[in-house]
C-alpha cells in the first residue's frame, strides 16, 4: 500500500498491472480502425493522482493516442471521507468522460479505489465500462493491523477495532466502511453502511438494479497476491475472506448472502492475477488469464 505522506504506488503494483495492458489495448490501431478506448484511473487510500504518473507515462509511450485520465479527487486525508460520498464525487467525474466515449472506457482502480469503482458500477445506470481492473483492492473487506490503521486509531488493534468501526461515528471513515471483522459478523451486517450493501449481504431495495448495472461490465480483472503486505487477508482481492476461525474461504467457497440466494453459475470475462506460484495452483479454477469461464459464486460476489 502507500505511506501516509508523499504517497506512491509501489513498483510491484505497477509491474503486476503492466501485463494486463495488452488486454485493454491489444494492438496498435490501423488508420481505419477506431482509436483506443479511454482509460480512467482511480487512486487508493491516502493517495493522489501523482502516484500514477509512471503508469500514465507508460501508457502514453506504449499506446500513443490513448486518452488517460487519472482522477484527482479525495487526495491524501480526504480519502478518509465516507465511501458513498466518494462514489458520488467520482461518479460525477467519470460521467462526462463516458459520455464522450460511446465505444466504452476502461477503469483501473487501486486499493480502496477498487471498492469505490465497484460501488460506482453498481449504482450507475447505463455505464459503458468495458474492462474493470481491480488492483490490490479489499473487495471482501479488510481485517488486519496496518500502519495506516495504527496511525488513525493508535489505541485500537484489529481485535477491538469493531467497537469503533461499527458505530455511527466510525462509519464516517472510509476504512471503517470496509472493516470486516469475522468474529462479529452480526455487528458487521447491521452496522456496515457500505460493504455489506454492495456485497449483497444485507437486503436493500436497490439490489436488483445494482446487480443489473454491474453486469454491464464487459470484463473483470482481479489482481493481487500474498506479497501485498496490506490487504488482509490478501485473498480479499479475489473475493476470498476469513471465516469465524480465520480460515480463508476462496470466492467459490463463500456461503450465500441470503438463504434464498443460492450460488449461481455466471458467465463472466474474469481474469485473475496472483503470484506465479499461486496462479499455477489456480489453473482450472476461477483464475485463468484471458478466458471466458464459469465460476460458482453467491449473490454477494459480483452479482
Amino acid at each position: 500500500m502507500l505511506g501516509l505522506w508523499g504517497l506512491r504506488l509501489p513498483p510491484t503494483g505497477i509491474l503486476l498491472l503492466l501485463p494486463f495492458l495488452p488486454l485493454l489495448l491489444p494492438a496498435a490501431p490501423a488508420p481505419h480502425r477506431a482509436p483506443y478506448k479511454p482509460v480512467i484511473v482511480v487512486h487508493g487510500l491516502f493517495d493522489s493522482s501523482y502516484s500514477f504518473r509512471h503508469l500514465l507515462e507508460y501508457i502514453n509511450e506504449t499506446h500513443p493516442g490513448t486518452v488517460v485520465t487519472v482522477l484527482d479527487l479525495f487526495d491524501g486525508r480526504e480519502s478518509l471521507r465516507p465511501l458513498w460520498e466518494q462514489v458520488q464525487g467520482f461518479g460525477e467525474a467519470v460521467a462526462p468522460i463516458m459520455a464522450k466515449a460511446p465505444q466504452g472506457v476502461h477503469l483501473i482502480c487501486y486499493s480502496q479505489g477498487g471498492l469505490v469503482c465497484r460501488a460506482l458500477l453498481s449504482v450507475m445506470d447505463e455505464h459503458n465500462v468495458d474492462s474493470f481492473i481491480s488492483l490490490s483492492s479489499p473487495q471482501m473487506g479488510q481485517y488486519g493491523d496496518t500502519d495506516y490503521l495504527k496511525w488513525l486509531f493508535p489505541t485500537s488493534m484489529r481485535s477491538n477495532l469493531y467497537r469503533i468501526c461499527y458505530s455511527p461515528w466510525g462509519q464516517e471513515f472510509s476504512i471503517c466502511n470496509y472493516w470486516h471483522d469475522p468474529h462479529h459478523d452480526d455487528l458487521y451486517l447491521n452496522a456496515s453502511s457500505f460493504l455489506a450493501l454492495i456485497n449483497g449481504e444485507r437486503d436493500h431495495p436497490n439490489a436488483t438494479a445494482w446487480k443489473k448495472n454491474f453486469l454491464r461490465v464487459g470484463r473483470l480483472v482481479l489482481i493481487g497476491g500474498p506479497d501485498d503486505g496490506v490487504i488482509t487477508p490478501w485473498q480479499s482481492s479475489f473475493f476470498g475472506f476469513y471465516d469465524a476461525n480465520e480460515t480463508v474461504l476462496e470466492m467459490e467457497e463463500q456461503p450465500p448472502a441470503q438463504p434464498a440466494h443460492q450460488s449461481e453459475l455466471l458467465l463472466l470475462r474474469l481474469v485473475c492475477w496472483k503470484s506465479p506460484g499461486e496462479r499455477e495452483r489456480q489453473v482450472g479454477r476461477q483464475c485463468q488469464r484471458g478466458m471466458s469461464l464459469r465460476v460458482s459464486v453467491s449473490w454477494r460476489v459480483l452479482e
